[in-house]
């Protein structure tokens, strides 16, 4: 009897290390291609920059401006799942697929392809960055002060400029005179904000040799341009 029952546990413990295992939980779905190829005769919707700073869209490839054509984002509405997700966009050359029927396209965040895109028209009011020699006289801090920041998080415009810079004292006259709270930043009094800079337009491949460079919304505009300041935080023109 002693060896029947222990025969009976020894069934039952291995009964129970038998117990099925929990269905493994299924594969995460594959993300967005690293590129995708866009097509001349595909079915696609193609965004480009407007020089005044908004952003258009069209299915006929060749009505895109020719000074736009370098940074276009595309997007196939046949199949939306296919993007890349995380605040990114495709990205295409259509130069190529217009003059080769094909092209890849490359993700990028849309905060870089608005940068970009922006950047490849003439820039507004600007400085370049010269030899001290160069350089205007430095005018009398007789600026408006700053609108004040708001409480709990970041300015929506920060002007990274200097302190002879004439088209960054019109972006600080012009943000103070419509009370848009922004960080006013010398890039040649603080390293700091010259290192942040830096990496920013590198960020968005973008030339950083002349002044204000001023960040709307994570986008960076080079020069003082009060229309696409304005399409960018939405307001009339």
């Amino acid at each position: 009897m002693r060896v029947l029952r222990l025969a009976c546990v020894t069934l039952l413990a291995l009964a129970a290390c038998r117990k099925s295992a929990p269905e493994a939980p299924p594969p995460p779905a594959a993300g967005a291609p690293a590129t995708i190829e866009v097509l001349k005769e595909g079915r696609w919707l193609f965004t480009y920059a407007e020089p005044k700073g908004t952003f258009a869209t069209t299915d006929k490839p060749e009505s895109v401006p020719e000074d736009a054509r370098a940074m276009v984002r595309v997007f196939d509405p046949s199949a939306p799942a296919k993007t890349p997700g995380n605040g990114r966009v495709y990205v295409t050359n259509l130069n190529d697929v217009l003059s080769k029927g094909r092209a890849p396209a490359k993700p990028m965040s849309r905060e870089a392809f608005e940068t970009a895109a922006l950047a490849a028209h003439p820039t507004g009011d600007s400085s370049p960055l010269a030899a001290q020699t160069m350089r205007p006289v430095p005018m009398p801090a007789t600026d408006a002060g700053a609108a004040p920041l708001p409480a709990g998080g970041p300015p929506v415009v920060t002007i990274y400029g200097t302190s002879w810079c004439g088209a960054c004292k019109a972006a600080r006259q012009y943000f103070s005179s419509r009370k848009i709270p922004f960080a006013d930043k010398d890039i040649e009094k603080d390293a700091d904000a010259a290192r942040e800079l830096q990496t920013k337009a590198a960020k968005m491949g973008i030339p950083t040799d002349r002044v204000p460079v001023i960040d709307v919304r994570g986008r960076l505009l080079l020069g003082f341009d009060r229309a696409r300041i304005e399409s960018l935080l939405g307001e009339p023109t």
